[in-house]
């Protein structure tokens, strides 16, 4: 078969993989944020989240983790010895094993979810989502620059857009609660109504 179709299907898997990765975060915080429904909405909710979450889980990502896994390593087989001699390729597959402990760890967090016991807050777990989106950024980069780029700005790069993430995550957060803390308080007519 030729490299460059074992090329484009490892890509192609390795997007449904992260767009798999994504979602399911997103549902854990949409089950976990259920919680602050009324008891009829909230069993709607998390019966029609965690069925989501399964198909979601079984249907696309850990196929496409395992199909990841399965074409990236018949692509490395077919040029070994240069894959293993790049600087490069070692910091990438450093961040690959990160991935994976990511999707194990998200693995942990779907048994929980399945079983009623997602104890992590939804804040929590939206700053759990951006791991996937650094590790991605990072591969991306390596990949596509190789070593064209010192080592220490990729470096610096990775952490600057890390903290980037968490303060834009903890912005959205206040104006979260500010909207939220508006909706509670009655505004001035609803006042003199009463």
């Amino acid at each position: 078969m030729n490299i460059l179709y074992i090329k484009a299907l490892h890509i192609i898997f390795v997007v449904t993989w992260f767009a798999g990765l994504f979602y399911i975060v997103r549902l854990f915080i949409y089950f976990v944020e259920a919680n602050d429904e009324e008891a009829n909405a909230k069993a709607i909710l998390q019966k029609q989240y965690k069925l989501m979450s399964k198909r979601l889980w079984y249907g696309i990502t850990w196929p496409s983790a395992i199909l990841t896994a399965f074409f990236a390593t018949w692509l490395f087989s077919t040029n070994f010895t240069y894959y293993i001699s790049q600087p490069w390729m070692h910091i990438k597959l450093t961040f690959v094993v990160a991935l994976y402990v990511y999707h194990f760890m998200c693995q942990r967090m779907f048994s929980q979810l399945m079983n009623e016991k997602l104890t992590l807050s939804s804040f929590k777990l939206r700053l759990w989502n951006e791991v996937a989106t650094v590790i991605l950024f990072a591969v991306v980069f390596l990949v596509t620059l190789k070593s064209s780029i010192s080592w220490v700005w990729g470096v610096v790069g990775i952490i600057l857009f890390g903290v980037l993430l968490m303060l834009a995550i903890r912005m959205y957060k206040k104006i979260r609660e500010k909207k939220e803390g508006q909706k509670t308080v009655p505004n001035s007519e609803e006042k003199e109504i009463e």
